[in-house]
């Protein structure tokens, strides 16, 4: 075969193939078993007939339309009815999170409070009340510490000078005794000395 007779069969092949298509496309677009509610409508009209003001259809594909209105209908009121569960669902899980999270934050506000608060003495106390008595008591007994020790070094050195003046009064005590010790010796050899001096 000669190449224009080629080229002029596959022309024709494409061409069929072509129209083949698009008759499939035109009989899908134009019938009441497939595609949209505003598709088949359309398709009614075209192929009604007019009179006057009328339109002519038939009922045959008034039955066939209304039954794919209401499969159609069927299906999404389906379609509404099982978004209506879902939602459900997920309002369930909405107020099972916020169970979750409200019992959360009980816990947390729980847990802060254990860790600013503790039981003394079976009272519950804040930690911070806590802090603040115990130093208060420490400034207390540091006072009292500090005052006891001035007290005590004064009274010390108190003491140190009374035994000074004790040591002193002992010492001057002792001298005197001495001193009367003498004299009374002395006195005694003199009144013996003249004893002796009258015999």
């Amino acid at each position: 075969m000669p190449i224009k007779e080629y080229a002029l069969f596959a022309f024709f092949l494409f061409f069929g193939i072509s129209a083949s298509f698009a008759q499939d496309s035109t009989a899908t677009e134009n019938s009441l078993s497939s595609g949209t509610i505003t598709s088949q409508f359309d398709y009614i009209y075209r192929v009604s007939n007019g009179f006057q003001d009328y339109e002519v259809v038939k009922k045959a594909y008034l039955e066939q339309l209304k039954s794919n209105v209401l499969d159609s209908v069927g299906t999404l009121s389906k379609k509404v009815s099982d978004l209506n569960i879902q939602m459900a669902s997920l309002d369930d899980s909405v107020v099972t999170i916020k169970a979750r999270l409200s019992a959360e934050m009980e816990q947390k506000n729980q847990a802060i409070a254990d860790r600013d608060n503790f039981s003394l003495l079976g009272l519950g106390i804040q930690k911070t009340l806590y802090s603040t008595i115990m130093w208060t008591l420490v400034a207390i007994l540091s006072g009292a510490v500090a005052f006891f020790a001035v007290q005590y070094f004064k009274s010390s050195g108190r003491i140190r000078k009374a035994e000074k003046d004790f040591l002193d009064v002992q010492e001057e005590f002792d001298q005197h005794r001495k001193n009367t010790l003498d004299r009374e010796r002395k006195l005694k050899r003199e009144l013996i000395d003249a004893q002796m001096g009258k015999n």
